[in-house]
């Protein structure tokens, strides 16, 4: 569920679960926070990327895992949501989204350090449409990440927000064309 590769001095992460969008449960956050371990510990690497297979770079949460009675597994110690959200790091992560990034997913990448984004990504945090908050710190980081009011729209309504606006904004460092938001991150990790 979670593949880890090394390229030159980049160490890249990718949540490998499409045919549940990429939805965290217990195996992707461990996945997730053994890659980052690896990635830590690996004194020949200097960044890394965190990236997705198929359309939709996360949904967030295993609704499924969470309505199973397994939502403990959705975090873990160190790196809460995904292994990944509270996680303290010494190397800079950059998310490579080329599709919807909603909920946790969209956490995942408030947690990044840079973002690379194509064109047909999406970010939100769509709890609020069914009346649950995002209790793993978007709504602590995204009113850091844009203004307040567009913060604001998009946690009171649960809309996301598009790919440009988050470029607009500078919640995205780079904007690219679909399917290459992986090769544009690679290439923004060799300049660091």
């Amino acid at each position: 569920m979670i593949k880890f590769e090394k390229k030159g001095a980049i160490g890249i992460i990718t949540i490998d679960r499409p045919e549940a969008k990429n939805a965290v449960n217990a195996e992707v956050a461990s996945g997730i926070e053994s890659a980052i371990d690896a990635l830590e510990a690996d004194g020949e690497l200097w960044v890394g990327i965190i990236a997705s297979s198929g359309d939709v770079f996360c949904a967030g949460a295993d609704l499924k895992a969470i309505s199973s009675g397994q939502a403990g597994g959705l975090q873990t110690e160190r790196g809460g949501f995904a292994g990944f959200v509270q996680r303290e790091r010494t190397k800079p992560v950059i998310a490579a989204v080329d599709g919807p990034a909603l909920a946790g997913g969209c956490e995942i990448v408030l947690a990044a350090d840079l973002v690379v984004a194509s064109e047909i990504s999406r970010f939100g945090i769509p709890e609020v449409k069914r009346s649950l908050v995002a209790a793993a710190g978007g709504l602590f980081r995204l009113p850091r990440a844009i203004p307040r009011n567009v913060e604001m729209e998009a946690a009171l309504t649960g809309d996301p927000i598009s790919a440009e606006r988050a470029f607009h904004f500078g919640l995205v460092n780079e904007l690219v064309p679909a399917g290459q938001a992986l090769s544009a991150a690679i290439a923004l990790a060799e300049r660091i």
